[in-house]
């Protein structure tokens, strides 16, 4: 696969070769900017004063409280550091342990540094910044040598009501951010945000009769999903979805500042659906939930929504296991084969399965393994049986489940 280097320079090109494809895009804006690679800091770019000011003057500040409690303390005890940027690129919030944040006061990564990759080269928040998509980049992948012992993963985070970039969350630390629960945790994070700011933002672009609802949407264990329309006092009607106009529900949901046609058309359609089939899903869907709740342009559900799913990816990103198995109820739609439905399904169910793992809790194990979803288990079995005492009474149902699936799968 070709890499697209567009570079004169040998030693870059040496540098680029294996690199993934963003990254090395990256890495040729970061050295056209003129980012020297031994540079070890980056600009301050914000003042105390400035800092201040910024904080307190931007929308961010109403969520970076809800962050930290979510995300920030989980990532202090794992030893990494939770920092939030502005739409510029500028850290008005870095919060870790007082050791770690002394080591990423090394390579300029303070309060009221500037992250842009144009100042600080190939760097997670950077790239979210170029791009606007979420991004991940580990140690070598840095531009800069100083802080390739490093890795971080973030994403952005918009104005639910505007679609505008707000800013980029992100995580940094060693090793163990290079796992995908890491994104998945910081995703959860970013989306739990962008719920709270639509319940308190102006939402100038949401007609009238929309306002004051809200969308609550259970999809974990549905193959069709069950949507619930209430203005805050009560419940104003339900529906039951299509197969077809659950997954659009799902992905919408997914995606606070809206989609584009085509962008819709290619996380719900395994091959090209055609615009006319999706236009006409659409308008049957807004015949069901309502003008007011689905817009276009892009396509949007006007009102804040709130999910199975998401509670469930909170509570993970907050740490609270036994809280996210209770709420889980299965599988995101779990016989979809929407591109982007599966995409939420496998996020959710791995990142849960990921932390079961690592919980040493037999009690929650269990649940999952006498669940549909997780009977066939093999390395969750294995893990159950590693924590179960040989004198407990379920010991001998773990060991005989294990001894079935080697029969099983040879």
């Amino acid at each position: 696969m070709s890499t697209g280097l567009m570079t004169d320079d040998p030693d870059l090109r040496a540098a680029l070769a294996p690199m993934r494809a963003e990254v090395v895009a990256s890495w040729e804006r970061s050295a056209a900017a003129g980012v020297e690679v031994e540079r070890e800091d980056v600009p301050i770019a914000l003042d105390s004063a400035d800092l201040r000011g910024q904080r307190e003057a931007h929308p961010l500040s109403r969520v970076f409280p809800l962050l930290d409690d979510v995300l920030g303390r989980e990532v202090t005890a794992c030893g990494a550091v939770m920092a939030l940027a502005d739409a510029e690129g500028n850290l008005l919030w870095v919060c870790g342990s007082s050791d770690t944040l002394r080591q990423a006061e090394r390579i300029g990564f303070v309060e009221g540094s500037n992250w842009d990759e144009r100042l600080a080269g190939t760097n997670a928040p950077g790239i979210v910044l170029a791009t606007g998509r979420e991004a991940t980049v580990t140690r070598e992948e840095h531009f800069r040598s100083s802080v390739r012992p490093w890795s971080c993963a973030a994403t952005p985070i918009h104005d639910p009501g505007t679609s505008q970039l707000l800013g980029v969350l992100d995580v940094t630390g060693g090793d163990e951010v290079v796992v995908p629960q890491t994104m998945a945790m910081v995703r959860a994070a970013a989306r739990l945000a962008e719920a709270e700011l639509a319940r308190h933002l102006p939402r100038p672009d949401v007609p009238p009769a929309a306002s004051g609802l809200q969308v609550v949407l259970e999809l974990l264990g549905r193959n069709e999903a069950l949507v619930n329309v209430a203005d805050g006092r009560s419940r104003l009607g339900q529906f039951r979805l299509s197969r077809r106009h659950s997954e659009i529900v799902a992905l919408l949901a997914a995606a606070p500042r809206g989609l584009s046609g085509d962008e819709l058309a290619v996380l719900l359609y395994e091959e090209d659906g055609g615009s006319s089939t999706l236009r006409a899903e659409l308008n049957r869907l807004r015949g069901l939930l309502g003008e007011e709740l689905l817009a276009s342009r892009p396509y949007r559900l006007t009102a804040p929504v709130t999910g199975d799913w998401l509670a469930v990816g909170a509570q993970l990103a907050a740490g609270d296991l036994r809280a996210a198995m209770r709420g889980y109820g299965g599988p995101v739609l779990p016989r979809s084969t929407a591109p982007g439905v599966v995409r939420l399904r496998d996020e959710l169910e791995q990142s849960l399965r990921h932390a079961l793992l690592r919980s040493g809790a037999p009690d929650l194990m269990s649940a999952w393994t006498r669940s549909g979803w997780g009977r066939d288990d093999y390395e969750m079995w294995s893990a159950q049986q590693a924590v179960v005492p040989a004198s407990s009474p379920i010991r001998a149902l773990v060991d005989g489940q294990i001894a079935r699936l080697d029969r099983e799968l040879g």
